[in-house]
């Protein structure tokens, strides 16, 4: 069958039609309890009358005018992420991939000012950085760059959490070194702190800058503002997405001044990056999110949640393996195939996100109540109980 859609996904037999905090209601009327927020986009749930507000209000106000001039709502959302991180600038894109390529070129442009051939950018396995051509470089794996050839050169991917691996890859010749603190499409993957911490070192040792994709790790998910906090150490670089929309396309690059100091006028630029619209959204999601309240409010349910999740994978030895992750960023480590587990899921209105490493992601709005973890767990007990007796 021709469709007009490409079909790069695949794409499972259900549309929505409304959505209210962490439910999700589809054509027929049916009701799901929704576990992957949109892949972790939907930090606030769905329709929160705070950003349905905002998006109204701006949006009879203006919408886009460019970079070409000043944008007031720009600088404001640029102003609360500088206050609240280690960083001295932002720029504004549409989307975490966008952010990528911002990242790999000012690593780049920043080593060509100084008069230093740096261009090697070290990554790792298991990394999701985006899929566009300098995104699927950094990741390396053979599912995401087959058939895309040449790629971009000048990157290397070592295991992930290996130090000593990472210690023999850096050189002279290294740009930078970019990481996610939690891998999300990896499988839910935490770096301790210990290996950030020396990640951190090693860069200063050798030079080399960092950065730090926090786009599916970002903006609450981990119980901080931002993952790397947990380990007190921070980022040159940091790409940011998914959570500061709220669900409107949304992305930003966060950088200190040295490391920034080599993008100019005239060396990046975007269209709709930073348009007034998004970046309204964006101010009122992180003014509620980077509430120090309301992050204790995240490390709360996400205990509770964890909690009743490690009992899950005590009741179905069979069905589940582990508990992965930190925050309301988890997994659940599979012993059958995971996308069963989300299938079985789907008979149980519930939806959940497959990962890499036979892992399904859980990845609720941080405004989850608590009754609706309890549905969660009652309804992935459902789902794993069908699994046993397959």
């Amino acid at each position: 069958m021709i469709t007009t859609v490409l079909p790069t996904y695949n794409r499972a037999p259900l549309a929505f039609v409304k959505g209210e905090g962490s439910w999700l209601f589809a054509e027929d009327g049916s009701r799901y309890l929704d576990l992957g927020s949109g892949i972790a986009v939907n930090a606030l749930g769905h329709a929160h009358p705070v950003l349905v507000q905002t998006l109204t209000e701006q949006a009879q106000k203006l919408w886009h005018v460019s970079n070409v001039y000043r944008i007031p709502e720009q600088e404001a959302l640029a102003d609360l992420l500088v206050d609240a991180t280690f960083a001295d600038t932002v720029f504004f894109t549409n989307s975490g991939t966008e952010a990528a390529e911002l990242a790999i070129k000012m690593a780049r442009k920043y080593w060509y000012d100084k008069g230093e051939a740096r261009t090697e950018i070290i990554a790792f396995e298991g990394a999701f950085h985006g899929r566009s051509t300098g995104a699927i470089a950094a990741a390396g794996s053979e599912k995401m760059v087959k058939g895309f050839g040449p790629l971009m050169p000048g990157f290397k991917q070592v295991a992930f959490g290996d130090h000593e691996a990472l210690a023999s890859a850096i050189s002279d010749k290294t740009a930078a070194v970019i990481i996610e603190p939690i891998q999300g499409e990896g499988g839910i993957r935490t770096l301790s702190d210990a290996c950030l911490k020396g990640l951190r070192d090693l860069c200063d040792e050798t030079g080399a800058l960092l950065i730090f994709d926090e786009v599916q790790c970002g903006m609450g998910r981990s119980g901080k503002l931002f993952a790397h906090e947990w380990a007190g150490v921070t980022p040159d670089i940091m790409m940011v997405a998914k959570g500061i929309g709220g669900g409107f396309p949304l992305g930003a690059v966060l950088a200190t001044e040295e490391a920034a100091s080599a993008m100019v006028a005239g060396t990046h630029g975007s269209t709709y990056g930073g348009n007034p619209l998004a970046c309204a959204v964006g101010a009122a999601v992180m003014r509620i999110v980077s509430d120090d309240a309301f992050l204790a409010e995240v490390n709360r349910k996400a205990a509770l949640f964890r909690q009743g999740l490690e009992g899950l994978v005590a009741a179905h030895p069979t069905v589940f393996k582990a508990v992965r992750g930190q925050g309301l960023m988890l997994g659940l480590e599979c012993a059958v195939t995971n996308t069963d587990v989300v299938k079985a899921a789907y008979g149980q209105n519930l939806l959940t996100v497959a990962a890499s490493d036979n892992v399904i992601r859980l990845l609720p709005a941080l405004t989850i109540q608590d009754a609706d973890i309890t549905e969660a767990l009652k309804r992935l007990d459902a789902a794993a109980t069908t699994l046993d007796a397959a």
